[in-house]
């Protein structure tokens, strides 16, 4: 049986094949204008990998913005409950999952059994969020994914105060102008976003291993602060933090058709078929 998981975000989107509680492929695309065909191209890069077909897909999950829309969709699950999904395959120790993505923030409680206990999102405000670093790698001329590295080589961070991005991207500025270091303002701003998301999670409480999913993950600069606030270590995932969702969606499809696959053979056996 391949079960498969898609993952549109508001900028990656992603896709996972899975066969026997293992991963077959996975894919990471960058988001295309509308969520139909974003989800058909990660699908399509994902099959290319596997070396498969659309039809030969089971039962396929859709997560993430316009996840309601995807045509070869046979079901749809929230983000949330994708990403709990997800890191508890990846690490059964996980009890809460810091998700940071290109337009919201989540902390997401599990239990014992990876199925959501609680969570708290922010999506009001591109602070502490994908959209927030990519600002700063805009005013610094740079790639989103420099930023990380770029951040570990700063030594005396600059105070970010501005809850908002557009004004913390001036200060950048204002910071460059005065001769600060690119380094210390890109250490600044992993500590600030640290901290927004710290504040998130203060609401909902930490329990369990701590992990993070999504693509902010890859940012080893917020990953440090993350763990300074939060005062718990970050747990590193045998899987890509950005198919995360995605993984979580494959899951979910293996344990629906597999439900719906009892369901049916206990109503045979009912009326002896």
């Amino acid at each position: 049986m391949i079960f498969a998981g898609v993952d549109v975000g508001s900028m990656s989107a992603e896709a996972v094949l899975m066969k026997d509680d293992e991963i077959l492929a996975a894919s990471v695309i960058v988001v295309k204008p509308n969520p139909v065909e974003s989800a058909t191209e990660a699908m399509a890069v994902a099959l290319a990998e596997a070396g498969l077909s659309l039809e030969q897909i089971d039962y396929c999950v859709s997560t993430g913005y316009g996840r309601e829309k995807i045509p070869f969709s046979d079901h749809n699950v929230s983000e949330i409950s994708c990403h709990g999904k997800g890191a508890f395959w990846a690490d059964p120790s996980i009890g809460t999952i810091v998700d940071i993505g290109g337009q919201d923030c989540k902390v997401i409680q599990i239990d014992a059994e990876g199925d959501l206990k609680d969570f708290i999102m922010n999506d009001k405000c591109a602070a502490g969020t994908g959209r927030f670093l990519e600002g700063i790698a805009k005013s610094f001329n740079v790639q989103v994914a420099d930023l990380g590295q770029m951040a570990l080589n700063g030594s005396d961070p600059v105070p970010i105060n501005s809850i908002c991005t557009i004004f913390t991207q001036f200060d950048a500025m204002c910071f460059l102008a005065d001769g600060r270091s690119r380094e210390d303002i890109a250490l600044g701003v992993a500590e600030a976003l640290a901290q927004r998301v710290n504040k998130l999670a203060g609401q909902v409480g930490i329990s369990g291993k701590v992990c993070m999913s999504g693509g902010v993950a890859k940012n080893q600069a917020v990953v440090k602060a993350m763990e300074k606030v939060i005062g718990h270590p970050i747990q590193p995932l045998r899987v890509d933090s950005q198919v995360v969702g995605a993984l979580g969606a494959a899951i979910y499809a293996a344990e629906r058709y597999l439900k719906f696959d009892e369901v049916i053979e206990n109503n045979c056996l009912d009326k002896a078929c």
